[in-house]
């Protein structure tokens, strides 16, 4: 019985061995991945960077006599316009200079007529050789001394009046005053320098020693006044502001480009560092002459109209800057350009569900957005997320469609 189990046994191990199971083959598994469809559209290039926005005109108001401030008459904070009176200067002594100054012109002027009269007399005398031409000489250069001691009196009165308007101090510009820098009753002078206790402590910090007798107003044209004293008040032009930002080298040379080497205004906007909203938005003015050598960057100023009064001096903003717009371009998220030993290829995802390597030539990415010169049609399927577990071929599953992105604009 055992010899005969063993047979059977070997029996059916020999017909397992000739006759073995047909394997079913397993389906291939299709791979998870995100796609996104190639579109059409306008594209603005653009250059982004950090900026900072100033003034564009600030001017620091200093006083251009000496005297006691007897009154100020701007708001702290407020609007100013051009030719307001912002503070004034005891008048007192400018005016006693002035009434001196014309008492000794009226006083040399008669003089000078007297000596005309004289000359007058002698010049017909001489024609009848009535007196020696010497005479007639002499009171001819006295004519011409009176005559130059009118001129010194008529600019001594100018000077004097000068002196006199100075005493009311006006702003040279439309704008917004700061916090006052020097209170009423204070002596000032024309260099900037503050005399006796000031009764404010913004005043005190602001007192500096005094330097050079150097004129009244000083235009900073945009940027932070400087002076040998404390001046005033600083009046800042915000309404339009000015935005200043760089720009690499490299990028300067497309700047220059787009902009037709600056005859031809760019659109530059400012955005907000903390939650990206558009502040504002104006036009490129002004490049600067050099390159930093020590950055390798170009410094420019855009100017915007800031009619919300969104932005202020000081602020640090985010700058876009569109050199030019791509009408139409094929463009696909950034995400979907794949970078292999040929170059710059995506996965295009056809009817049969299977993504097939496709060569791409990008031309410019723009934030997610890249901009394809030659290798997709409009309307095509790539896939943005996955890739890592695509090749040539491979069957795919969507999983989800994403938005082909958005240009910033």
């Amino acid at each position: 019985m055992l010899g005969a189990l063993a047979g059977v046994a070997v029996l059916l191990v020999a017909w397992a061995a000739l006759h073995p199971k047909t394997a079913k083959s397993a389906p291939p598994n299709a791979v998870a991945v995100t796609t996104a469809t190639v579109i059409a559209r306008d594209v603005p290039l653009s250059i982004t960077g950090l900026g900072a926005a100033q003034a564009w005109t600030s001017d620091t108001i200093l006083a251009q006599v000496s005297g006691k401030l007897v009154r100020v008459d701007f708001v702290e904070g407020g609007d100013v316009r051009a030719g307001q009176l912002l503070a004034e200067i005891d008048p007192l002594p400018y005016r006693a200079v002035l009434t001196e100054a014309e008492g000794t012109l009226n006083r040399d002027r008669a003089a000078l007529a007297g000596a005309r009269r004289d000359l007058d007399r002698y010049q017909h005398l001489l024609a009848e050789n009535a007196i020696a031409r010497q005479i007639e000489e002499d009171e001819a250069a006295v004519v011409a001394q009176d005559v130059g001691l009118v001129q010194f009196d008529q600019g001594q009165v100018a000077a004097a009046r000068i002196n006199l308007g100075y005493c009311r101090i006006v702003s040279p510009i439309s704008g917004r005053a700061g916090v006052r820098l020097v209170d009423p009753g204070n002596l000032v002078s024309a260099s900037g320098s503050v005399a006796s206790t000031p009764s404010t402590a913004s005043a005190t910090s602001a007192a500096a020693p005094s330097g050079s007798a150097t004129a009244g107003i000083s235009s900073a044209g945009g940027g932070s006044a400087s002076s040998s004293g404390s001046g005033i008040v600083v009046i800042n032009t915000i309404q339009p502001i000015a935005v200043t930002f760089t720009v690499p080298e490299g990028e300067f040379q497309r700047l220059i480009d787009a902009s037709d080497r600056f005859r031809k205004p760019l659109p530059m906007q400012a955005f907000s560092q903390e939650n990206g909203e558009l502040l504002d938005a104006g036009e490129l003015r002004i490049a600067d002459n050099r390159v930093d050598p020590s950055t390798g960057t170009v410094e420019l100023k855009a100017q915007l109209p800031n009619a919300a009064g969104r932005l202020w001096p000081g602020q640090f903003v985010n700058v876009r800057l569109t050199l030019q717009t791509l009408p139409m371009a094929i463009t696909v998220p950034a995400t979907a350009v794949n970078r292999g030993p040929q170059g710059q290829f995506a996965f295009v995802v056809g009817s049969n569900n299977r993504a097939v390597t496709r060569p791409i030539a990008v031309g410019w990415t723009q934030g997610p957005i890249a901009v394809v010169k030659s290798g997709l049609r409009p309307g095509e399927r790539v896939v943005i997320d996955g890739q890592m577990n695509l090749k040539n071929g491979t069957l795919v599953r969507i999983a989800q469609t994403a938005p082909s992105g958005s240009v910033n604009r």
